[in-house]
């Protein structure tokens, strides 16, 4: 299938029946009022007073219906969204390294677009978000509302990247690699999205120890089924050699804890503190080792 025809396809997504009202009541928005965005920790949109105070209830409504929020936080007028992840913390320790003023930039695996409402900042040539969800698709099409941004969202994935009809200066893979059942392979089809000399900014859970070696778990990873594969640095360092990277560089090693991850009303559900072990925090609830994020940069040939 070409990638017109998957567009078409996951463009047809947006009308099932769980999704179709989302997008109609979206739409039905009044058209915002926004006196400036604020794009620091908290990604935020100022409304006019008069139209927060006619439309706060409806809006507040809208965001409610869109829950679970992983991403964030965001503030629009007086709401705040606070969101699962306190995403400023994986954003501000990658920002010292990177400069995307006039550059063509992907974010795959985008969510609902915190980090690319955050790097216009940079003011790149173009950002393009990918990730194959409706439903953090349709909570960007509602940040978007008033926020405004040029962002292109494609319900694609990692895989598209090698027929994709543009190649990118920097792509930012976040929390993508140990859902794959082949990281060598996705490695490769992130090398293909590059231009020669393009750089990856790559975060991926690792495990302590000397030498290549991976942990495999047998079914679930702090109760999430799809982790399948969780490397030392130097295994991550061989798959990325495997792919055809010119080189890694090491930026920073962060154990997940609850100051980035917690539950919150606006999340639901379970979160980090249910993953781990009660009695033992530096395991998982299965015994093995809790997340530590490994966060590197790519250079393509």
């Amino acid at each position: 299938m070409n990638l017109e025809a998957i567009r078409r396809e996951r463009r047809a997504w947006l009308g099932w029946k769980n999704i179709a009202p989302l997008q109609e009541a979206i739409a039905a928005l009044p058209e915002p009022e926004v006196e400036g965005i604020d794009r620091g920790d908290w990604v935020s949109v100022r409304l006019a007073p008069g139209y927060e105070a006619r439309h706060r209830e409806q809006i507040e409504q809208m965001a409610r219906m869109l829950m679970p929020w992983r991403k964030g936080p965001f503030r629009i007028g007086s709401l705040e969204i606070d969101s699962e992840w306190r995403s400023q913390i994986k954003y501000n320790l990658l920002r010292p390294h990177f400069d995307l003023r006039g550059k063509r930039v992907a974010d795959i695996g985008c969510n609902n677009g915190y980090y690319l409402f955050r790097m216009e900042e940079d003011r790149p040539a173009r950002l393009v978000g990918f990730d194959p969800s409706p439903l953090v698709f349709s909570q960007f099409f509602f940040l978007n509302r008033f926020v405004r941004s040029p962002i292109r969202y494609e319900l694609l994935g990692v895989e598209h990247l090698p027929e994709y009809e543009e190649r990118f200066d920097t792509i930012f893979c976040l929390g993508v690699l140990y859902h794959r059942t082949d990281p060598i392979a996705t490695l490769k089809a992130l090398r293909k999205g590059l231009e020669a000399g393009g750089e990856l900014f790559l975060d991926t859970f690792m495990i302590e120890g000397e030498g290549e070696m991976v942990l495999s778990p047998a079914h679930r990873y702090g109760k999430i089924p799809n982790v399948y594969f969780i490397p030392t640095v130097d295994a991550l360092r061989g798959w990325c050699e495997r792919a055809g990277y010119a080189e890694m560089e090491v930026l920073a090693m962060r154990r997940t804890d609850a100051q980035e991850q917690r539950r919150t009303p606006w999340s639901g559900g379970e979160s980090l503190g249910d993953f781990l072990d009660p009695s033992d925090p530096t395991r998982t609830i299965e015994g093995y080792p809790a997340p530590i994020r490994l966060y590197v940069r790519l250079r393509n040939r």
